[in-house]
């Protein structure tokens, strides 16, 4: 039998071609309100025998809050959600709740303040467990995002939070997407791109480098914003609302 082999700069071809979501990927951030900070966030992702894991840290101390979370994932190679653990404190009180799928459900276990509540939400492939200033889950977004398939299914947002009797609930995000931007990473220039998402009528600037690396967020929190490390938006200051007509796509309802 005659074995094809590769010519060399085509093997370095396919390295280059592999998928972003294929290789280790981190980030750490600034959290800011009002351009002050007020604590820091970051994520990293590596790949895993079928798919991949993250992992998320928040530390925020600040007048009136204080809140620290903890988080890891298995994800699909299509970083759809296998199985999260969330263990957090707000202002001294814990919360740990843990996250599992199955083709029919999202089935939440959350433990907080001596009691245990489960939840059943109903399942969507492209949904992102999204807990408050986590980095790692909006990259999560953006990754997802970036699938024509999770396009047209729509993507989907699971809010651990107490939602009437249920301990969470998962929510259509809408994603509209808006001209680039300019700005500056470890100094040198860079092309940033504009979504915006809205999720339960709010929204959140997000802006993207050239391959889908999450650079800033401006929250729906108020003057909450969360900024890479060494990145600038140019121009720096909040960005203001472009006219109705602007957006050139969103995904499907």
């Amino acid at each position: 039998m005659t074995q094809t082999r590769l010519p060399k700069f085509a093997f370095i071809a396919m390295l280059f071609m592999a998928p972003l979501y294929a290789m280790p990927q981190s980030g750490a951030f600034i959290v800011s309100q009002h351009g002050h900070p007020v604590g820091t966030a970051r994520f990293s992702f590596s790949p895993a025998p079928n798919g991949r894991e993250s992992s998320s840290q928040v530390h925020i101390s600040m007048q009136g809050l204080t809140y620290a979370l903890s988080k890891t994932e298995q994800l699909t190679p299509a970083n759809r959600l296998r199985h999260a653990q969330i263990s957090a404190t707000v202002n001294g009180s814990a919360v740990n709740l843990t996250t599992t799928s199955d083709p029919a459900q999202y089935l939440l276990n959350v433990s907080a303040n001596g009691r245990s509540t489960t939840s059943r939400l109903e399942f969507h492939p492209a949904a992102v467990l999204l807990p408050d200033f986590d980095a790692g889950a909006l990259q999560t977004l953006l990754d997802l995002s970036s699938t024509p398939a999770n396009a047209r299914l729509g993507l989907w947002a699971i809010i651990p939070k107490q939602a009437g009797p249920q301990a969470g609930s998962i929510v259509q995000v809408q994603l509209a997407t808006y001209r680039d931007e300019l700005g500056k990473l470890d100094g040198k220039p860079i092309l940033v791109h504009h979504l915006v998402a809205t999720i339960s009528g709010t929204r959140s600037e997000l802006f993207s480098g050239p391959d889908n690396q999450l650079l800033q967020a401006e929250l729906p929190q108020q003057g909450f914003a969360l900024v890479r490390d060494g990145f600038v938006l140019t121009p720096p200051a909040h960005p203001a609302a472009p006219p109705a007509d602007e957006p050139t796509s969103t995904t499907p309802h």
